[in-house]
């Protein structure tokens, strides 16, 4: 899978940057024991780096809410996945557990401090993924989500054979989110203005070892 940043967003934002890394042949279970013990590890260092106070003034999480401001969403309400994550270690409350393959790619996110998201490539129905600016009235079904929302144009979204699979870099859709039945996954760092390429490569690189750790698989090589 590509992401190809069409001009409507690179225009007005114009260091945006995305770097997408494929896990081929993955084994995802609903839980593995040894992966509830690599949590308690990520969570007790998360505990020994950052408070629930001055979080917010990360560099990273910093640029993430910048970049929110500007396209419309509030990062008090909806905060980007990585400082989300470490906001729950940091209040005493466990990580979520899903499957392997989205824990293990949750831990990524809170090492590297960047938002990571997951698709099952064989739900994508084609290879090249636009990232575009959302037209007004466009629906998206978010995972979780009972009823699609209706957006109001400006968003920055993901849009693959005119179907939307994200918001971008918040929430992923429905239609293509990582299961028990995912044999393919797209892992994507979410780059926005102010971090840079090797941080996003850092990140994907991460992810991906942790995803073949505890789900198995071979990395793609591009």
């Amino acid at each position: 899978m590509r992401i190809i940043i069409d001009r409507s967003v690179s225009d007005r934002f114009s260091e945006v940057d995305v770097l997408v890394k494929s896990v081929r042949s993955v084994s995802v279970k609903p839980y593995d024991e040894e992966l509830e013990k690599f949590k308690l590890e990520v969570c007790s260092l998360v505990r020994g780096k950052y408070t629930l106070e001055g979080v917010k003034n990360a560099a990273v999480f910093r640029a993430y809410r910048d970049f929110f401001w500007r396209i419309g969403v509030d990062p008090t309400k909806n905060r980007p996945a990585s400082e989300a994550l470490i906001r729950r270690i940091l209040a005493g409350k466990n990580l979520p557990t899903i499957n392997t393959l989205v824990d293990a790619y949750n831990l990524a996110s809170v090492v590297s401090e960047v938002a990571l998201a997951a698709f099952d490539e064989d739900k994508i129905q084609s290879r090249e993924v636009i990232m575009r600016l959302a037209r007004k009235g466009e629906t998206f079904l978010g995972i979780g989500m009972n009823e699609p929302i209706t957006l109001e144009g400006g968003e920055v979204v993901l849009e693959d054979a005119g179907n939307l699979i994200a918001v971008y870099p918040y929430r992923d859709a429905e239609r293509s989110k990582i299961t028990e039945s995912t044999k393919n996954a797209a892992l994507v760092a979410c780059g926005v203005p102010g971090i840079s390429r090797d941080k996003l490569i850092q990140a994907a690189d991460l992810a991906a070892t942790y995803v073949v750790r505890f789900c198995g698989g071979e990395i793609e090589q591009l």
